[in-house]
């Protein structure tokens, strides 16, 4: 059984919704970088570890997370699972858990990286728009891309009600990716696709 650590910085539905598809993992702690997090009081309640390495406590983004690679070491992970973590993290960090460290961003990437993504979409104008599971690289929110999943752009969307509906389907295919993950499925090929063994339509499965 592999072993994941999931970090968060807020609320953490998306670890939620791992937690309660009952993957074939062991999920060693939640690790947040605010003590108030709400999803530290959701995962002590079931049973899970948390940690809290505050990065107000480090003086550069390079000491807080040479202090986060330390907590996450301790644990031994296959895998490390950003779960609306909001930390940009250094290209050090991510070169250190490279092909184990994964994320998932509200948006069909490469479209529209960074925050406000909804935003961005209504403002462009597409007619689909959706949510990206991705292997982490150095350039945020880029990376290979594990699965996707679309949500119509409905007449009338506002960044909220939008939101809802690609947040319903980061709710499905996260926890998705982490499966195959865990079942050995997943391949990175030397330019930077990801093959899902036995997966022909992977926004279908």
């Amino acid at each position: 059984m592999k072993t994941i650590v999931i970090l968060i910085s807020g609320r953490g539905s998306n670890m939620q919704a791992i937690v309660e598809a009952n993957l074939p993992v062991h999920i060693a702690a939640v690790i947040s970088n605010r003590a108030d997090a709400a999803g530290l009081s959701y995962a002590q309640s079931k049973g899970i570890a948390t940690r809290v390495v505050d990065h107000r406590n480090y003086d550069s983004r390079e000491a807080f997370d040479a202090a986060l690679m330390q907590t996450i070491d301790a644990l031994k992970p296959d895998l490390v699972v950003l779960a609306g973590f909001m930390r940009i993290l250094t290209e050090g960090f991510v070169n250190h858990y490279q092909g184990r460290l994964i994320n998932i961003h509200p948006s069909l990437l490469p479209a529209f990286p960074g925050l406000a993504t909804h935003a961005q979409a209504l403002k462009a104008g597409v007619k689909v728009h959706g949510c990206t599971v991705h292997f982490v690289t150095p350039q945020v929110d880029h990376g290979p891309i594990v699965v996707q999943a679309e949500v119509p752009v409905e007449p009338g969307d506002t960044p909220e009600t939008l939101a809802a509906r690609v947040l319903a389907q980061e709710h499905r295919i996260y926890p998705q990716a982490i499966r195959w993950f865990a079942q050995d499925r997943l391949t990175i090929t030397p330019d930077g696709r990801v093959n899902v063994q036995g997966v022909e339509a992977l926004s279908d499965s």
